[in-house]
């Protein structure tokens, strides 16, 4: 047998490992579907399955394609649905308002406090990274390879966001563009609509059997997140291990710290004082989201379970939730566009040894606000918004390649807090115009299920 053969024979028995491993940790999450576990403590055993494969992959030596395979056939569900839910969910939910001026309100409301929290995200990351001085003890080289990306000019920027051919850029991916062609129909039906209502009611029916169609897809496909987890981390666990973790401790550690006074002091405290709603009660029934968005990395993996956690368990209207999620889920990241630029930009300061000032500083937290906004939800696209909050500065980009390592594991918090905040902003949106039902929010048991896990 030559050595061609026994390559291919090492690496069938190494992926043959990771298949029989995943084929395991599947019957385990199916069995505990068939008993009826709730859908997020079933992510949740997804998530630490996936932990525990990934260290015995690595501690054996074994190849991940078999597990990775999984996980990619999942996220590449759920990039098949990201084009048509946005489009569809936006159209449906700003044409189903009768009223262009009830439009305007909610709309500057809900940006209102989108970029306001990813601001205050952005100071918390900042005071956060100075205290604890991530990078101060890190000398490292730049990793070999590392390009850094090109930073569009600002015309080139708003160019981007306007749609040009709606077809080319769904094709492409592109979400701020296809949402932008979405409000400009809905807005359309809107105004056809206060005029002369049977014009436009066949195009409000057909949207309205779509969505109900998607929605149907979107269950299919969601059901099968904890088995998505499971391979999402199992791949991720296995490939860095702890080594990693140890070297850029300190960064991982300032961004944790970061995001938990975020969600637990902004949130809270709005849920609290704004929405006059107990915030330990508000977090429980909110539980699937923070969930799914912890172990997903995405928020349009997340959009469909937060839809149905902010109408079912919170008890929000579907107009003001099928408004806020969508969008939220497009611009509203605290924790990719406000925190972690923030602590991304003091380590690479602290790295080469580049002194930051008080302008510098608001200079940041400015930059961060603005980069946020269409910063896309699938994981990884923080690099977009710190590279621009970098170039800003004037630091080297550098910094980004070296904290490449522990990028995607700090992503799973960023995520969290990331859907958190649409969900927060749907509260207080819909208790100001008065479409939360407050009754039902505190009739309504904590561990009510969702209907995703039926």
């Amino acid at each position: 047998m030559n050595d061609i053969e026994n390559n291919l024979l090492s690496a069938i028995e190494t992926n043959w490992y990771s298949f029989v491993t995943s084929i395991f940790a599947f019957f385990i999450l199916f069995i505990l579907a068939k008993k009826r576990v709730g859908f997020g403590t079933r992510v949740l055993i997804g998530l630490g399955l996936g932990v525990l494969a990934g260290i015995l992959l690595q501690n054996l030596d074994l190849e991940t394609k078999g597990v990775t395979t999984f996980g990619s056939i999942y996220v590449n569900l759920i990039r098949m649905l990201v084009i048509p839910l946005v489009f569809v969910l936006v159209l449906n939910s700003i044409a189903s308002i009768k009223s262009l001026d009830y439009l305007r309100k909610i709309g500057f409301k809900t940006f209102a406090w989108f970029l306001g929290t990813t601001g205050i995200a952005s100071v918390i990351g900042l005071l956060v990274a100075l205290a604890f001085g991530p990078g101060g003890g890190i000398r490292q080289e730049v990793p070999e390879g590392f390009e850094a990306r090109e930073i569009p000019t600002f015309s080139e920027v708003i160019l981007d966001l306007v749609p040009s051919n709606p077809f080319s850029d769904a094709a492409e991916g592109k979400v701020v563009p296809i949402l932008i062609f979405a409000v400009f129909l809905a807005v359309a039906i809107i105004k056809i609509g206060s005029k002369n209502e049977a014009a436009v009611r066949p195009v409000r029916d057909l949207i309205e059997s779509l969505t109900q169609v998607l929605h149907q897809v979107v269950k299919f496909v969601i059901r099968l997140t904890p088995y998505g987890v499971f391979a999402l981390i199992a791949g991720i666990t296995a490939r860095y291990g702890w080594d990693t973790l140890q070297e850029l401790g300190s960064v991982i550690v300032s961004s944790y710290v970061a995001l938990i006074l975020h969600f637990v002091l902004v949130f809270g405290g709005l849920v609290l004082l704004v929405a006059k709603v107990n915030p330990i009660r508000f977090f429980r029934k909110i539980y699937p989201t923070i969930a799914v968005a912890f172990t997903t990395r995405s928020s349009y993996a997340t959009l469909p379970v937060n839809l149905e956690v902010i109408t079912k368990r919170l008890h929000v209207s579907p107009r003001i939730a099928s408004f806020v999620a969508p969008l939220g889920a497009s611009v509203n990241f605290n924790g990719c566009g406000g925190v972690w630029p923030a602590i991304v930009a003091v380590f690479t300061a602290q790295v080469f040894g580049i002194d930051l000032n008080v302008t510098d500083y608001i200079v940041l937290v400015l930059v961060s606000i603005i980069s946020s906004i269409g910063v896309a939800g699938v994981p990884g696209p923080a690099v977009i918004s710190t590279t621009v909050v970098l170039t800003a500065l004037g630091l080297p980009l550098e910094g980004i390649g070296i904290v490449a390592g522990v990028e995607a594991l700090i992503d799973m918090g960023r995520t969290a807090v990331n859907a958190t905040g649409t969900t927060v902003t749907s509260l207080l949106v819909a208790d100001s115009e008065g479409e939360f039902d407050r009754d039902a929010f505190n009739r309504a048991k904590d561990d009510e299920e969702i209907a995703l896990s039926a």
